[in-house]
């Protein structure tokens, strides 16, 4: 196994802009994707819950994305090339920042176009959960983290503090 650790809030490497991948078929994008699925299997183990990752969260600036969710489970190079005008609001939350909850708004579907690992190009309409999904992790590629999309300041809070939230009648944000 080849789980990698993940790069937390602060370190430089999170706000790179990633690089695209020109290389297909090589041993070093393999083992990237291998790494990054480690990753997440691991992750998932841990904590329970999990969908996907980045590469840049491992401290690789190139563009790929691996998913544990119904939808492809490595995106390379991917190009969000429509947006809907419709959003959603959401608790959004994030590896790289794992005691933080970030609330944001998120285009409620999108159309994309990637490259799986072989290089083979690919078109994709999403919308709800994996549209909020490959937004968060897109950013990732870019430079840009959950806390650059919250909705203000206040809505930046502890994981324990929203859930008791959640889990009582009181305060709702």
């Amino acid at each position: 196994m080849a789980q990698q650790p993940i790069l937390r809030l602060g370190n430089r490497g999170l706000r790179v802009r990633c690089t695209r991948v020109r290389a297909f078929g090589t041993e070093a994008l393999t083992t990237l994707v291998r790494d990054l699925d480690d990753t997440l299997a691991a992750w998932q183990r841990e904590h329970g819950f999990g969908r996907a990752i980045a590469a840049p969260q491992i401290g690789v600036a190139q563009r790929v994305i691996v998913t544990r969710t119904d939808g492809p489970p490595v995106l390379v190079n991917p190009v969000i090339t429509r947006r809907s005008r419709t959003r959603m609001v959401l608790w959004d939350d994030c590896f790289s920042m794992p005691t933080l909850v970030v609330k944001v708004r998120r285009h409620l579907s999108l159309d994309l176009r990637y490259q799986d690992e072989g290089g083979r190009s690919h078109q994709l309409h999403v919308r709800g959960a994996l549209a909020e999904l490959l937004q968060h992790e897109i950013d990732h590629l870019d430079g840009v983290l959950a806390i650059d999309r919250a909705i203000d300041s206040r809505h930046i809070v502890y994981r324990e503090e929203q859930e008791r939230w959640r889990d009582s009648s009181r305060l709702v944000m």
